[in-house]
């Protein structure tokens, strides 16, 4: 059920009223008991958005996420490229020295 607004037309007080949409609108204001309360016309309510659904990225043009791919994979190619050449060196070298003197520290 909406919240209707008047205004009285002789007194000049401002009301809500909550009423259902069949309801007819009153005519007599509570404060001056007069007959001259009209309903407003009023902006209503507005959309309220709640949940984390909702966010300005989500509708985005084409263009605008091709470039944002692109941008996004130079940025991790150049990362993976360094990691992998100087990571496989070292992994190999500590591999192979690791291996042995921490198997033979395990037998003994």
């Amino acid at each position: 059920m909406p919240t209707y607004e008047y205004e009285c037309g002789a007194c000049g007080h401002r009301f809500e009223l909550f009423q259902s949409i069949t309801a007819k609108p009153i005519k007599k204001c509570p404060a001056c008991q007069r007959a001259k309360a009209k309903r407003l016309i009023s902006a209503g309510a507005s959309i309220i958005f709640k949940g984390g659904g909702f966010y300005q990225t989500d509708y985005r043009s084409e263009s605008y996420k091709k470039a944002a791919k692109a941008e996004k994979e130079a940025a991790s190619g150049g990362g993976k490229k360094e990691s992998a050449s100087g990571g496989s060196s070292s992994s190999a070298s500590t591999g192979s020295n690791g291996s042995a003197s921490s198997g033979g520290d395990k037998k003994k």
